[in-house]
């Protein structure tokens, strides 16, 4: 098992967003911003900017998952002027700055260097970043990985992905979530969930991380009924979707996330809703199973996190997370054609799960979390 490289400085707390411009101002260099125009339009960024913006180059704007080829442009646009690039923003933003910043130091286009279709492998050179989440979901922020999305040119989701390319330093400031829509902060927080489940229960999995997982699902289970009213709740889903990104670079995912890609390139849904929608039939799948560790594993997992209700741990899961959703992300109409269902079949897979879950189950799965047309 191999653990993921953590940042080499990680601030979390509130107002922690203050230590951003002591970091710049301490080391003068080029940097870069990649945001969202939701932070840009807020009134953290209107007191920052006085400060911060002197100490910028420029900055990009990231509105969704990035593509190969906004990622090529912003790299002909900036190579050989940016020397840092600071991020704040979702898990798309960040993603998107991780990227660029590996990408700006090799010279071949995006699709060369992306996971399942690149030929060519891409090193560990990157500039310094610094990670500050304005969501709680995706744990970018201490993974080694950035999600690109091409639906242009091969309809695919993946990554970019060495150990260097975990952020150098990420502030984590609860406050940022402060203002999200109900619904994002439930997309996010039932990602970071869904990366603490799948960790947990990963084939790859060792004492260490599993006890992480545990640990950040603890703090989902305080946080989910009230995400959008309590800084205690605010506070808790960062540190989940911190651990959640620990754990998944860890340990590894499961088939959520093995179908979740391939539908993430077929539809501009959110990746969050996608995996939350997928998580309640693969919950009634879990039940079924007579799998040995993974009855031994929910097992545990009940004993430890909610002791006080005996039955069935992915029933008391399932209900506990649609009774308390400050969204219901599992009612909205989200639709797939019969040849995107066909599509999503044959790419997904089942990652690290203790199960190699078969074509019907996969099909099954998105049957139930989809409208096929």
């Amino acid at each position: 098992m191999t653990l993921t490289i953590a940042n080499r400085h990680t601030w979390f707390g509130q107002g922690a967003i203050g230590r951003l411009i002591p970091l710049l101002e301490q080391d003068p260099q080029p940097t870069l911003l990649f945001s969202c125009r939701s932070f840009l339009n807020g009134p953290i960024y209107a007191a920052l900017a006085p400060q911060l913006d002197p100490l910028l180059i420029g900055r990009e704007i990231v509105s969704h998952e990035a593509s190969p080829q906004e990622l090529d442009q912003w790299v002909a646009r900036w190579r050989g002027k940016a020397a840092r690039v600071v991020a704040i923003g979702g898990g798309s933003v960040i993603d998107a700055a991780k990227a660029f910043s590996a990408l700006v130091e090799h010279p071949l286009p995006t699709l060369r260097y992306m996971e399942k279709v690149g030929d060519t492998p891409i090193s560990g050179a990157t500039l310094p970043l610094i990670a500050i989440p304005t969501t709680a979901g995706t744990g970018s922020e201490v993974t080694q990985n950035a999600v690109i999305t091409d639906t242009r040119v091969k309809q695919v989701k993946a990554s970019l992905r060495h150990a260097n390319f975990v952020p150098q330093t990420a502030i984590l400031d609860p406050q940022l979530l402060q203002g999200a829509p109900d619904h994002v902060l439930a997309y996010c927080a039932i990602d970071a969930f869904t990366h603490l489940f799948e960790a947990y229960l990963s084939k790859t999995a060792s004492s260490l991380t599993r006890e992480q997982s545990l640990s950040g699902i603890r703090l989902f289970l305080d946080a989910w009924p009230a995400l959008n009213r309590s800084d205690d709740a605010r506070e808790a889903i960062m540190q989940a979707s911190y651990l959640g990104g620990l754990t998944l670079s860890s340990a590894g995912l499961g088939v959520i996330h093995g179908i979740a890609g391939e539908v993430g390139a077929l539809r501009d849904y959110h990746h969050g809703q996608v995996c939350g929608r997928l998580l309640l039939p693969f919950l009634q799948l879990l039940a079924e199973s007579q799998q040995p560790q993974q009855r031994r594993l929910m097992q545990e997992l009940a004993g430890r996190l909610f002791p006080q209700h005996p039955g069935s741990p992915e029933h008391y899961l399932s209900d506990f997370i649609t009774e308390h959703a400050i969204a219901p992300f599992w009612q909205e109409p989200l639709a797939l054609t019969a040849d995107e269902l066909r599509i999503s079949v044959e790419k997904s897979n089942s990652k690290n799960s203790l199960l190699d879950y078969s074509a019907r189950q996969r099909q099954q799965m998105i049957e139930a979390a989809f409208h096929i047309e």
